[in-house]
């Protein structure tokens, strides 16, 4: 709701801007999406890494 209003508040200011930023958006949008694939890449193999470092503590019976 808070967005909405930026996004109304910006427009009633300065429509030119509250235009372009909504055409621009979904080109923004397109660009980062393989950055946050490749996040959720990194994030995927880091959490294998420490679940594989932990293996034996957790085979011996540690509580982490």
């Amino acid at each position: 709701m808070l967005t909405f209003l930026c996004w109304l508040l910006l427009c009633v200011l300065c429509w030119p801007l509250a235009l372009l930023a909504l055409v621009l958006w979904p080109i923004v949008w397109l660009i980062s999406l393989p950055f946050r694939l490749i996040g959720i890449t990194f994030e995927a193999i880091f959490a294998f890494l420490k679940a594989l470092l932990f293996l034996p503590a957790r085979i011996l019976g540690h509580k982490a």
